[in-house]
């Protein structure tokens, strides 16, 4: 018996070791594939905070010298755009919805006022195959103003042991994941920004949201994201996505939202005790005068601010709106998104202490998991948008509050398909899907990558170094990234160990098709300075000449070489009335028409 023991314990080590081996094989690819996501995360990231960057800085902007100079001077100025208005009865009267009449063919939902459930409820329904009358869309967004105008800048909401508050981040694309339902008086809501942009129905869920606000005002509390701002939706899609649904009264309901925008609360308070932001604070941010904004003596045009504390005030919204937290101490300026700050953990515990808070909860940044905890965990990120840069690359979660105050998430990813996807499969689907985005990025960069190569190659070889390659793509795009990680996955024209830029160059633009590529080195350099180009567009119409001369302006700053035939061209093709100016429907039209040939391509 004991001869049969020694035996077997051969091969019960054997088994041991085996086990052991598959274990650390496992521990080893599951690494690998958490390293792939992060390196692919930080693509996304880096090329959506780039973006972001060129938006909110303006050509003329020079490099910061301290923290007031960071405030990007564009951003602030349309943060008080209301100025522009002389007086509330002219809004009034030009957001009539009176003479916008309905044609008898129209089927979608008839609005009444004041809104009930029913009426929301229709509207959410009839969303799902028809777009609401323009008639009603002015008339729903009027109501909204007027209940904006007597909100505080600051909304203050209780818990009780009957209901609990839902908490939601970033809904960029849809309201179709609520872990609640619905909301009501006994579901009440706080969604913290960001709700246009991104998505094709923007305007739709802009619409269900200000709906239940009109219909609870006291249970649905909306803060401001830094995407409800007209100068981001030039850039991020919504400007464009309401001109396209609505041709006619398209630019009236563009005013009457930028009005709304500037309207927006900026935080919620709950239970005197839990600080919700959209963006974060800083080592300034006083509630108590971003509070007092509402109380504040006001110009004559019903503005919130009087210009004796724009100053004093400025710098906090933008914080509010635009800033990120870090994991060191202090506060130093957001210079990758170009606006805002990064905050650190000392600056969390001040701000909390001084307002006699326990935790801030902000969104604003996606989170692979939906939600994470920093600073020590009074600082509380909520992301509510799954896959947010690609199928698969993250979840979005909810938080559920009670009178604890003790956070409860729920977290979930939609699928097209229904089909759950295998770790390896998510990280596959997303790194190829981040590095084409980043080829895109390299390809309208192409003539500023040769040069930066040029510089290495005073032989004009045609040959530099990976390091001097890398070291060239990161002073071009300047994203952060591993580029001599990357190197690989982006570049097989390799000779002696050397880069091969030009093949390389060449190879890049064999991946994608001729109309994709002429877009991407047009288009995105065309938005990528849309605020400076397109803003006037929606004051009114632009003569040709100043076409001509704004597009010269483009190509000089962005280092492109456009004649001023290419130009004039350009300008009589928009020009479908041929009127001699060009206003923003034509304007629009064209891009459309583009889009639609890049798709057919």
């Amino acid at each position: 018996m004991g001869c049969g023991m020694r035996k077997s314990e051969p091969k019960l080590k054997k088994s041991i070791r085996a086990a052991l081996l598959i274990q650390r094989w496992y521990r080893q690819y599951v690494a690998r594939l958490e390293m792939r996501r992060r390196c692919t995360w930080n693509i996304f990231q880096s090329i959506e905070y780039a973006g972001q960057q060129d938006q909110i800085k303006g050509p003329e902007d020079s490099t910061p010298t301290s923290r007031a100079d960071t405030a990007p001077r564009n951003l602030i100025s349309h943060i008080f755009r209301e100025n522009e208005i002389c007086r509330d009865i002219e809004w009034e009267r030009y957001f009539c919805y009176k003479s916008v009449e309905v044609a008898d063919s129209y089927s979608g939902p008839h609005l009444t006022f004041p809104m009930t459930f029913c009426g929301v409820s229709k509207l959410v329904e009839a969303f799902k195959h028809k777009q609401l009358h323009a008639r009603y869309v002015l008339q729903l967004l009027g109501e909204t103003w007027r209940l904006l105008r007597i909100l505080p800048n600051i909304n203050h909401v209780s818990t009780c042991h009957t209901k609990e508050i839902t908490i939601c981040g970033i809904k960029h694309q849809a309201l179709s994941h609520l872990p609640n339902g619905l909301p009501s008086l006994e579901k009440p809501y706080v969604f913290n920004g960001d709700y246009v942009d991104r998505g094709k129905n923007s305007l739709e869920i802009l619409l269900i949201l200000f709906g239940f606000l009109l219909l609870y005002p006291n249970d649905i509390l909306l803060n401001r994201g830094n995407h409800e701002d007209h100068i981001v939706n030039l850039r991020y899609g919504f400007t464009k996505e309401v001109l396209g649904k609505y041709r006619v009264h398209g630019k009236k309901i563009l005013k009457l939202l930028q009005k709304i925008f500037s309207w927006l609360p900026l935080a919620t308070v709950i239970d005197q005790k839990v600080l919700v932001v959209h963006g974060g604070i800083s080592d300034t941010t006083d509630l108590d005068v971003i509070s007092r904004l509402t109380a504040a003596n006001t110009t004559s045009n019903g503005c919130r601010c009087s210009e004796l504390i724009r100053t004093a005030v400025v710098l906090q919204i933008v914080d509010v709106l635009w800033s990120d937290p870090m994991p060191q101490n202090g506060c130093m300026p957001n210079e990758v998104r170009g606006g805002g700050c990064y905050w650190g953990p000392d600056v969390t515990q001040e701000v909390l202490e001084k307002h006699n808070l326990q935790l801030l909860i902000r969104s604003h940044e996606c989170k692979q998991e939906g939600y994470e905890f920093c600073h020590d965990r009074r600082v509380l990120t909520i992301f509510s948008a799954s896959n947010y840069y690609d199928l698969g690359s993250n979840r979005g979660a909810y938080i559920r509050m009670g009178p604890d105050l003790v956070p409860h998430f729920v977290q979930y990813q939609a699928s097209r398909t229904g089909i759950e996807l295998s770790l390896r499969q998510s990280v596959g689907h997303t790194e190829r899907s981040a590095l084409r985005s980043l080829r895109q990025q390299l390809f309208a960069h192409k003539s500023d990558l040769i040069s930066a190569f040029q510089e290495y190659d005073s032989e004009n070889t045609g040959l530099i170094s990976q390091s001097q390659w890398a070291s060239a793509t990161e002073k071009v795009l300047n994203l952060g990234l591993p580029w001599r990680v990357l190197r690989p996955q982006l570049v097989s024209s390799m000779k002696d160990g050397m880069v091969d830029y030009h093949k390389w160059i060449q190879e890049l633009s064999i991946t994608e098709p001729k109309l994709e590529l002429y877009l991407l080195s047009t288009k995105y350099a065309f938005f990528k300075s849309l605020s400076v180009g397109l803003f006037c567009f929606l004051s009114g119409l632009i003569s040709l000449e100043e076409f001509r001369q704004t597009w010269k302006l483009l190509s000089s700053h962005l280092k492109m070489d456009i004649s001023d035939k290419a130009i004039t061209d350009l300008a009589h093709s928009i020009d479908f009335n041929k009127d001699g100016s060009i206003d923003i429907n034509e304007f629009m039209e064209a891009f459309r028409l583009v889009d639609l040939s890049a798709h057919t391509e």
